[in-house]
């Protein structure tokens, strides 16, 4: 008995100790000026652990977090909450494009029969574990996408991952300190060591654009990807504005409030690197020098970035660029493929989309245009438009899925391609709905969010897309520059629509009309019912002895 026990527990350590040596943990920063005066700032937390051990034995990833991947069986899973609006045609394109507000979609194992019922738990357990308001999300805001999404883990060949998908979007969602804090409890070290402590909020909530993101996937261990391993990445997009810290020369200390305090004890690589490719007039220097400077050539383009080892020694560290002169501010060249969206229309009847393709590339795009408009916006199949003609030559494929009052959104996606130097229109009409006064929000006035539209293009280049030249901790699709084609997805812009919205300010001036009316009229007949009339004569005086009967009977009543 004794040696069954002996062996028992030996096989635990094993497998622990197997699991603590197979873990691995990369934190990174990236910093690039934007034109004209912004800064983009990029962090990014990688986690790897073994697929077969995470949900039992957490040494360095969150063990709530791959708990939940493992209870509702989830293959890849893209959460993030934004707020403001990346500007892609003078940005350039970030890392990890999102959506303003909050946007989740998952991919579902083959096993799982009740994708729906899955996918509700999900979002109500992710909602509690990030304080966020994703148990919202429901099948009257959720749709499958056919065409524009696709994994970026593993997957098993002849899987059917289009079935397990599912998106959901949240607008109106606002991100705030509440969604931070969670989030940096996911990291090995939290917020006290590393680069999680530079993520101040009072400091990244002022910026143009922040994003905070959770990206679970599963990678191949080895060439034939016979074993997997959970690759768990943490991402945040801040972008600064020059006039927000009052000055052109930047730090640690003035983008975050404070210096590095070194790297995490428990990471095995804590780099940061700096875009230097427009300092080639060396307008400005980098304090202090960076250890190297490396050339990354992605899509037939060089991009020089300065490097930074940063060791686990807590030794303040607090880098930045100072100008030596004049600042030259950077050149907006435009990305390969941009867009707009607006919204058209008159009045509260009828209205319209517009998503306007720009294609700057002298070769033709194919891309996915994804809309996913809520129920209460329906939009009409036969008004749809490509550069004003019902019937174009342009789209190559469509899929079309009805809504349902208060069950379900409407679903289109086009597959288009976009001719070389042109710009695309793509208009499709609605009309509004009237909603019942229960499910209008508080502020209904302030008008309706629309979630974005998701863009799919396979690029010819790279040019203008920021990316790090870490293999296995960015998209193997991105990294490679040997490749013809550049799978990505972008978001557009958000739109608001002013629905139908009733007087709401009639119940509140019919209190106010009827409490005056009785207030007026309980005043008088309270006065009448509970007052003595006594009749006082006149021109007799009154005595001092029937001064005091007076006062002794107005105390006795």
């Amino acid at each position: 008995m004794e040696a069954i026990r002996k062996l028992f527990f030996c096989s635990i350590l094993i497998t622990v100790f197997r699991c603590v040596y197979c873990d691995d943990f990369k934190e990174e920063i990236f910093l690039k000026p934007l034109p004209p005066t912004h800064l983009y700032g990029y962090f990014q937390f990688v986690t790897l652990v073994n697929s077969e051990t995470s949900s039992f034995h957490s040494h360095l990833a969150p063990r709530s977090l791959t708990e939940v991947i493992s209870r509702f069986q989830v293959e890849e899973l893209h959460l993030t909450l934004t707020e403001g609006q990346w500007r892609h045609h003078q940005w350039g394109y970030p890392v990890l494009d999102a959506a303003p507000g909050a946007e989740l979609y998952a991919w579902f194992s083959p096993d799982v029969l009740d994708v729906d019922t899955q996918w509700k738990k999900l979002s109500s357990t992710l909602s509690g574990l990030f304080c966020a308001s994703l148990n919202f999300i429901d099948n009257f805001n959720t749709v499958t996408p056919q065409m524009a999404l696709w994994p970026m883990g593993a997957v098993k060949s002849g899987q059917n991952v289009t079935s397990q998908l599912r998106y959901a979007s949240l607008p109106r969602e606002i991100v705030c300190t509440e969604n931070l804090t969670p989030w940096k409890k996911l990291l090995p070290c939290e917020s006290s060591r590393g680069f999680s402590s530079l993520l101040n909020s009072r400091m990244i909530h002022n910026t143009n654009y922040h994003s905070i993101g959770v990206h679970v996937r599963k990678i191949c261990k080895s060439n034939d990807c016979s074993e997997t391993q959970l690759e768990i990445k943490q991402t945040v997009a801040l972008v600064y504005d020059y006039d927000i810290i009052n000055s052109n020369d930047w730090s640690f200390r003035k983008l975050f409030g404070q210096g590095l305090p070194g790297a995490c004890p428990l990471s095995s690589e804590s780099k940061i690197y700096i875009d230097v490719t427009s300092n080639d007039t060396q307008a400005y220097t980098l304090t202090p020098p960076p250890d190297s400077v490396i050339v990354s050539q992605r899509g037939g383009s060089d991009t020089k970035l300065a490097v930074y080892n940063i060791k686990a020694d807590g030794q303040m560290i607090n880098i930045g660029a100072k100008h030596n002169s004049k600042r030259d501010l950077p050149v907006s060249v435009p990305p390969p493929l941009h867009f707009n969206r607006y919204i058209l229309g008159y009045g509260k009847e009828f209205g319209g989309i517009v998503t306007e393709l720009t294609n700057n590339c002298w070769t033709s795009i194919n891309v996915v245009v994804l809309e996913n408009a809520p129920w209460w916006l329906p939009i009409q199949l036969s008004s749809l438009r490509v550069n004003g003609e019902a019937e174009s030559s342009l789209v190559l494929s469509q899929y079309y899925s009805p809504g349902r009052s208060r069950q379900k959104p409407y679903h289109l996606e086009l597959l288009i391609k976009l001719p070389p130097r042109s710009t695309t229109t793509v208009t499709i009409d609605f009309e509004f709905v009237f909603l019942k006064w229960q499910e209008y929000p508080p502020d209904a006035n302030h008008g309706f969010y629309v979630g974005s539209a998701l863009i799919s293009a396979n690029l010819p280049t790279a040019r203008n897309y920021t990316s790090l030249p870490i293999g296995g901790t960015t998209f193997d699709s991105i990294v490679n520059a040997s490749k013809q084609w550049y799978p990505i997805v972008f978001r557009t812009n958000g739109a608001m629509v002013s629905l139908p919205t009733p007087d709401f300010s009639m119940p509140y001036n019919v209190i106010c009309l009827a409490c005056t009316v009785v207030a007026l009229a309980f005043g008088p007949l309270h006065n009448i019912c509970t007052k003595e009339l006594v009749l006082k004569p006149l021109g007799t005086p009154v005595s001092l002895t029937q001064k005091l009967f007076n006062l002794f009977k107005k105390k006795k009543d």
